[in-house]
């Protein structure tokens, strides 16, 4: 197992690289001036041309890749871990992003497990109810919310429970007098700012979910080891729990895995119309503003998370069925 995970990380470090230098070139020959967008038009043009030296926008795009990648002087570059300081921001791009990163994991971590939460047991569910009007309904439901956008779930939850109602704010993480809250109000104010975001990214994936999982129950619980079971007289609790569950079970261990992706991109939109800290708007901040250290560090911060998922659900894959042999 340990050799498996070795060479897949061994194999994902080419991967991500590549990954990163099509960005790099992508980005930097994408129309548009970086130092247009926060310098004053009426400024000396030779101020203009000294700050796009100091970023390094005048050489030639070869040069400039070396810089990137730390084989040409000052020898700082990707290869040695130095992702370059952010054009708008002034700052280490990893320290901006370190910032946003925990609250996009907060805000992922809580829609994947409100995910798996509806997902599962709706599906399970509709699988043991096939046929009647409790299946129709979680079916019909979930193609619903599955072929939904997030921006627009996003904007009814708003104008429901925000706007109309007045039960849950719209935006932000915190309210802005929370710092002088208790500890346990302050906790409070950031949950309810935080359920809105998390239902939008949690519902939308629970869709796929419910339509994974009641396919899995419905295949296993065909199967003549069911039916063997049940001939026994063993319990149909006992049937369903510990032997149909179990086993569906197992294709979804991989969906778990490839849920991240999904809500690595619902975040980017959500957390833009929420105005959530996280790493979607940092992405979209430094797209529109053309900050190139910023949108590659946040490239690479991404794809080693989808990597690492699906990571995860292979190795969650083997621990969970013994017939699996990684070698």
């Amino acid at each position: 197992m340990i050799t498996y995970i070795f060479r897949r990380i061994l194999t994902a470090i080419p991967l991500i690289f590549g990954l990163l230098t099509i960005t790099f070139f992508i980005v930097r020959l994408s129309p548009g001036d970086p130092t247009s967008m926060f310098i004053d038009p009426n400024i000396d043009p030779r101020a203009a041309e000294q700050l796009k030296e100091n970023f390094g926008l005048n050489d030639p795009l070869p040069i400039q890749y070396g810089k990137w990648l730390g084989i040409l002087p000052p020898f700082q570059g990707v290869l040695e871990g130095e992702f370059g300081i952010s054009f708008s921001k002034q700052r280490p791009v990893f320290e901006i992003i370190s910032e946003a990163l925990v609250n996009t994991l907060i805000l992922t971590t809580s829609a994947l497990i409100l995910d798996l939460l509806i997902g599962i047991s709706l599906g399970i569910v509709s699988a043991l109810r096939r046929g009647d009007k409790v299946d129709h309904a979680v079916t019909l439901g979930s193609l619903f919310f599955y072929s939904m956008p997030h921006f627009w779930l996003a904007l009814m939850l708003i104008l429901i429970f925000s706007l109309a109602l007045g039960w849950l704010p719209a935006s932000q993480m915190h309210s802005v007098n929370a710092e002088q809250l208790s500890p346990l109000a302050y906790f409070w104010d950031f949950v309810k700012h935080m359920i809105m975001p998390v239902c939008v990214l949690g519902i939308a994936s629970a869709a796929s979910t419910v339509r994974y999982t009641r396919s899995s129950m419905l295949e296993v619980i065909r199967q003549d080891y069911i039916r063997t079971a049940r001939a026994k007289g063993l319990s149909e609790r006992s049937v369903i729990w510990k032997h149909a569950f179990r086993n569906a079970m197992l294709p979804l261990i991989t969906i778990i895995g490839l849920s991240f992706p999904f809500l690595l991109s619902g975040a980017v939109i959500t957390e833009v119309i929420f105005a959530w800290p996280g790493m979607g708007r940092v992405t979209i901040d430094a797209i529109f503003s053309r900050d190139y250290p910023l949108i590659i560090a946040n490239t690479f911060v991404a794809g080693t998370m989808v990597i690492g998922g699906n990571l995860l659900a292979d190795v969650l894959y083997a621990v969970a069925d013994p017939r699996v042999r990684l070698k």
